[in-house]
């Protein structure tokens, strides 16, 4: 991988998509860095003791050996062996396509017969309450928009079906070696997915006027000064009798203006 990876350097509508469909987004700059710690992932960097360097050549080897490689974290843990090779590793692909790119990727597993080497595509995503013209609904948000995790026996033919599945720009990696998740940031990103109560998140913004739908502030319009998504609260400043006035009230009490 280059020091930094641009997602725009790689845009290329995939065979299905159509020039109407996809919708070319700014680029998005991250540095090697900022990928792996975002997933978790440990960057090896050499030193200059050559007795050192082999001391910690062989740990990573074992640490490799104990966490590299990651069993199904969706199973029982029946049928997985300490020298099953599996392990979860990062696709990019373009943001917003995510759940298109895994069914790409899924019919490309089934029609090729790789079941016995990628094992499963997840998109990281999480449930919230969107309010919205003063109603609540559901949806889906992905957690890392633009990467997709895939579970598979890394090899020559099953890198190469991943790799060129419409959609799919690379591998998050060193070179061109893919990097497995470590154990640990799997686990969490799992644990974020299964939270039981969904997040609740608020369409407007601080400085922005909304309008008071309910209450003895109905029709009043107010500019948001503070939100508190944990109470699922928000502070307008009210005009009233010449003064702003701070009010706080709940998400469904407001609307954009």
């Amino acid at each position: 991988m280059d020091d930094e990876y641009t997602l725009e350097e790689e845009t290329e509508l995939a065979p299905d998509m159509s020039e109407d469909e996809f919708v070319p987004l700014p680029p998005v700059v991250l540095s090697s860095a900022d990928i792996f710690e975002r997933f978790g992932l440990e960057v090896v960097t050499e030193t200059a003791d050559e007795g050192a360097a082999a001391d910690a050549s062989a740990e990573a080897a074992s640490k490799e050996e104990a966490t590299g490689v990651l069993p199904d974290p969706f199973a029982s843990g029946d049928g997985i062996t300490e020298t099953d090779k599996r392990a979860w590793y990062i696709i990019h692909c373009y943001s917003g396509y995510e759940h298109k790119v895994r069914r790409n990727l899924e019919q490309r597993i089934e029609s090729m017969g790789m079941q016995d080497f990628i094992f499963q595509v997840v998109v990281p995503t999480v449930e919230e309450i969107e309010i919205k013209d003063g109603k609540r609904r559901t949806v889906e948000r992905c957690l890392y928009p633009g990467y997709i995790m895939v579970q598979m026996l890394l090899s020559d033919d099953s890198w190469y079906v991943v790799r060129n599945t419409p959609g799919v720009t690379g591998f998050v990696g060193m070179g061109n070696t893919p990097t497995p998740l470590r154990s640990e940031a799997v686990q969490g990103i799992l644990r974020r997915m299964e939270a039981a109560a969904p997040q609740v998140r608020a369409t407007f913004k601080p400085g922005q006027k909304v309008r008071i739908i309910e209450g003895p502030f109905a029709d009043f319009i107010g500019m948001v000064d503070d939100i508190d998504e944990e109470r699922t609260k928000v502070r307008v400043l009210v005009s009233f009798f010449g003064r702003e006035t701070p009010v706080e009230l709940d998400f469904l009490q407001v609307e954009k203006a």
